[in-house]
């Protein structure tokens, strides 16, 4: 089980260690230097006022790495069912997995065929469900995540990375190979249920954060290079052909392959399918294909999943006394959108309308930015590789998606991204925090960059970048704020050059993750930008604000790594004066 809060005793005392001669060592570099002593007496200052959160996520990452000789890598706190193993079929146990079999009390299964796509296979029939084997260590977000996660293992791998974790954050995206060869694609996360859709593209941009962290380390491996090419071509031909395609914009969408309710939410998002059709009742302008009645004797090949009995009740002295009204059910496209929606990795939010069930009707934006950024990233790899025809043709990919995100996707006249509904061929009006994308992927126009930048306090906030505007009690929109979006957020607007910008964005948010670290000691999934707080009160799915927090970690080492050393001490400077005891 993963604990809710943590206590790192001696790995905060070797990490104090650490920092006392990273201190000795600095100070004769200084002399050396012939750096006055005043400026010996800062850097001690800053390294000391931020040397507990650094210590925090140091250890952190010791606690969330999970492997397959860890007995606590096999429970799954989202559903309450016995320990399971899956290896893919016909793969040959390792020694790990024996060890694990007996010393955990694991029982090991194989898949009943092997995979090579994803829907290739009825996760329903893979029962009990369990974890799916992966050959290296991994880091999970923490709390309810207790496995390896698509997107967030992109922000915990650049967390690594400045840790010096470089063998840890490599056998991360090996272990995306493995996935890729064994399970059909980078998975959503390493579950069974889990095999039916993906997540956000970001496999090329941490094959080359590592390939890069190696290099600078003397150790570039251009076989390596080579093998991670071959994986990320195939994982991005699953986004450019259907069910991924987005209609006739040559665009692509998120396309969940299984059908009904999402398991993984059952039992610790209890209550919400109801909750649901309980607003599309209430809501009947706005449900379209979502909530159909069905009746007594029919079938009706749409209506899947729960039903919801409604009620005409008689309140009477004696109690009360109800009869049947009616019987509904959520349709069969609501639930792929509900699907859909949580590829997208932003459930829940109502971007893509009403608890986002339309979601696999659109071409979003963040998701057409990072497959731009997929097609510039294999560029350069092929061209790394001496593969000039290849790198040609994944320059015309990219100019070519760059094209029809500028026809679908941009809209002048606002100055903003936003995503297009295919099949009602509008865009969609629903400012999100998604419009940075185009910034971070390198695809807007200086004009464009500029527009965004316009509508800057749409979304910005005292603690940092909001999801949104609109306040709908779900957590992917306001008032909160997520570190991935801080960071790509904050990247866009620097690679632009609007660097005061992204440096008080950073500001606001590092400000409040050390500001809510003083108070409970924990680092979160997410935060409230509008209170600066870690206090969330979302109304609908989990509700929950998870310790960990992995990919919060990671941006938090990666926004500090690039602000100007004079608004870092202004940090340490606010956390040693805020951390100080105040006099009796």
């Amino acid at each position: 089980m993963i604990t809710t809060n943590y206590s790192f005793p001696i790995a905060q005392k070797a990490n104090r260690r650490s920092a006392q001669r990273q201190t000795v060592y600095l100070f004769f570099c200084l002399l050396l230097a012939g750096i006055p002593a005043r400026a010996l007496d800062s850097a001690t200052a800053t390294e000391n006022a931020l040397t507990p959160i650094r210590s925090y996520i140091s250890s952190a990452w010791d606690v969330l790495t999970r492997s397959m000789t860890k007995c606590d890598s096999i429970a799954d706190p989202k559903l309450a069912t016995t320990a399971v193993l899956y290896l893919p079929a016909g793969f040959p146990p390792t020694s790990s997995v024996q060890r694990l079999e007996k010393d955990c009390k694991v029982e090991v299964k194989y898949l009943p065929i092997e995979i090579h796509r994803p829907g290739e296979i009825d996760v329903n029939q893979i029962q009990p469900p369990g974890l799916l084997f992966l050959e290296n260590r991994y880091v999970v977000p923490g709390g309810r995540f207790n496995e390896m996660y698509g997107w967030d293992s992109y922000f915990e791998i650049l967390g690594l990375l400045r840790d010096g974790r470089l063998d840890l954050a490599r056998g991360m995206v090996e272990n995306f190979f493995f996935e890729i060869e064994h399970y059909g694609t980078i998975l959503n996360a390493n579950r069974t249920y889990f095999l039916t859709r993906s997540q956000p593209p970001f496999l090329t941009s941490m094959i080359m954060a590592v390939y890069q962290a190696e290099k600078a380390a003397g150790k570039a491996d251009s076989g390596w290079l080579a093998k991670a090419y071959g994986y990320a071509s195939k994982d991005y031909e699953m986004w450019n052909r259907d069910p991924h395609l987005a209609g006739a914009t040559g665009l692509s969408r998120y396309y969940d392959f299984g059908e009904g309710p999402a398991p993984e939410g059952l039992q610790d998002e209890a209550g919400y399918y109801r909750s649901v059709a309980s607003f599309f009742f209430e809501h009947p302008e706005v449900a379209d294909h979502d909530l159909v009645e069905t009746r007594t004797g029919e079938t009706n090949p749409d209506a899947i999943g729960f039903l919801f009995t409604l009620q005409l009740c008689e309140a009477t002295s004696a109690g009360s006394k109800c009869d049947p009204l009616k019987t509904l059910s959520l349709t069969r496209d609501f639930y792929k959108g509900d699907r859909s929606m949580r590829e997208s990795a932003f459930d829940i939010s109502f971007r893509f309308g009403p608890y986002s069930a339309q979601t696999h009707h659109y071409a979003p934006v963040c998701l057409n930015s990072l497959l731009y950024k997929t097609e510039k990233d294999l560029e350069q790899m092929s061209r790394l590789l001496g593969k000039a025809n290849e790198s040609d043709k994944w320059q015309k990919r990219a100019d070519e998606r760059k094209e029809r995100i500028n026809k679908y996707l941009w809209d002048s006249e606002r100055g903003q991204f936003f995503d297009y509904n295919f099949d009602t061929q509008k865009r969609s009006s629903y400012e999100y925090a998604s419009t940075f994308y185009p910034l971070w992927a390198g695809l807007a126009t200086p004009e464009q960059a500029r527009s965004v930048l316009g509508n800057l306090p749409v979304f910005e906030q005292a603690g940092g970048l909001a999801m949104s505007h609109t306040n709908t009690g779900a957590q992917w929109d306001y008032p909160y704020g997520w570190a991935p979006i801080q960071l790509l957020g904050i990247e866009g607007l620097r690679r632009y050059g609007f660097s005061a910008d992204a440096d008080r964005l950073s500001y606001k948010f590092l400000s409040t993750v050390l500001e809510n670290f003083r108070r409970d000691g924990t680092i979160r999934e997410k935060y409230n930008v509008v209170t600066r707080s870690s206090e969330t009160h979302v109304a609908t799915g989990y509700k929950s604000n998870v310790v960990g927090f992995g990919w919060t970690n990671g941006v938090f080492l990666e926004l500090l790594h690039s602000l100007p050393p004079a608004v870092v001490e202004r940090l340490a400077n606010e956390e040693s004066t805020a951390a100080r005891p105040r006099p009796k």
